[in-house]
């Protein structure tokens, strides 16, 4: 295995009206089947090499266009905004290393339309509310980290 090679991930934890968009995996996925998480994927090499550069050299916002198609994709609807809040790294079980880029992003536009083979369910919660799901592992505190932000408050992800 090349050890600079990762698979590059973004996900978004959108906010809509002081709540925030959680979504339960397919109980088909291969990782984290029928948890709760929020919207988001991987970064392929097409986000960019089919669209023109910005320099001479280099495509800018690819991560935040990466973002924007994935939840259009998964959830169907548009986001703004997109802020950086924290990042994550795992090694899967399947040996595959993974970066996972955790923003905060408005809503923005659209009615929610789920990918069925990505996702089954999806609610719009308060933080108190995300506690009663069977999230992710590090999910609820990023999501603390965002009501902070809200608040004005900056924070390094901790567990909660």
């Amino acid at each position: 295995m090349n050890d600079n090679l990762h698979e590059v991930a973004i996900t978004a934890i959108i906010i809509k009206e002081n709540k925030y968009l959680i979504i339960r995996r397919s109980p088909t996925k291969k990782r984290f089947p029928g948890m709760w998480t929020v919207p988001g994927g991987k970064l392929e090499t097409t986000d960019y090499l089919n669209l023109p550069k910005d320099t001479k050299d280099y495509w800018y916002n690819v991560l935040e266009k990466t973002l924007a198609r994935e939840v259009k994709e998964e959830v169907g609807i548009e986001i703004k905004n997109v802020e950086y809040l924290t990042s994550l790294a795992t090694v899967h079980p399947d040996g595959a290393p993974s970066l996972v880029i955790s923003c905060t992003a408005e809503y923005q536009a659209g009615e929610i339309q789920l990918q069925a083979e990505e996702v089954d369910e999806f609610a719009w919660v308060t933080l108190t509310e995300a506690q009663s799901y069977n999230l992710i592992d590090g999910i609820l505190d990023e999501l603390v980290m965002a009501e902070q932000k809200l608040h004005g408050l900056k924070s390094e992800w901790k567990r909660h």
